[in-house]
């Protein structure tokens, strides 16, 4: 019961929800990113990822002073279908399609434009 009530509490927090939806976007993200897009700090973005990574939900990489994170769940597991689930709910969502947006504008701003399957590289200074 206690893992069943951690997926909830971490799916119960709109920062964590908001976060999964752009690594769903994209193969892997810089905190930079993430904390761009959703207009938070470095230590919440980090504490919040930090979650997610002891859930065993993503994984990180380090390049330079930065962390990468990528959404890391074996294909078919309980995990994967479980973020399938959510991935169908956020495609139906508009506050969902606005934050997919304007992860993409942010991404051609920064002149990073890759897509699930290609490494992207961080340039924020």
């Amino acid at each position: 019961m206690k893992n069943v009530a951690r997926l909830f509490k971490s799916l119960g927090d709109e920062t964590r929800l908001m976060i999964l939806w752009l690594l769903m976007q994209k193969e892997e993200l810089c905190v930079c990113d993430i904390m761009e897009v959703l207009g938070i700090t470095q230590s919440k973005a980090s504490r919040h990822l930090r979650y997610l990574f002891h859930l065993g939900w993503v994984t990180d990489r380090r390049d330079g002073l930065w962390m990468n994170y990528r959404i890391s769940v074996p294909p078919g597991s309980r995990q994967d279908r479980q973020l399938r689930l959510l991935g169908e709910f956020f495609q139906e969502h508009p506050e969902a399609q606005a934050l997919k947006a304007k992860l993409e504008t942010w991404m051609v701003a920064k002149g990073k434009t890759a897509g699930p399957g290609e490494e992207a590289h961080c340039s924020c200074k």
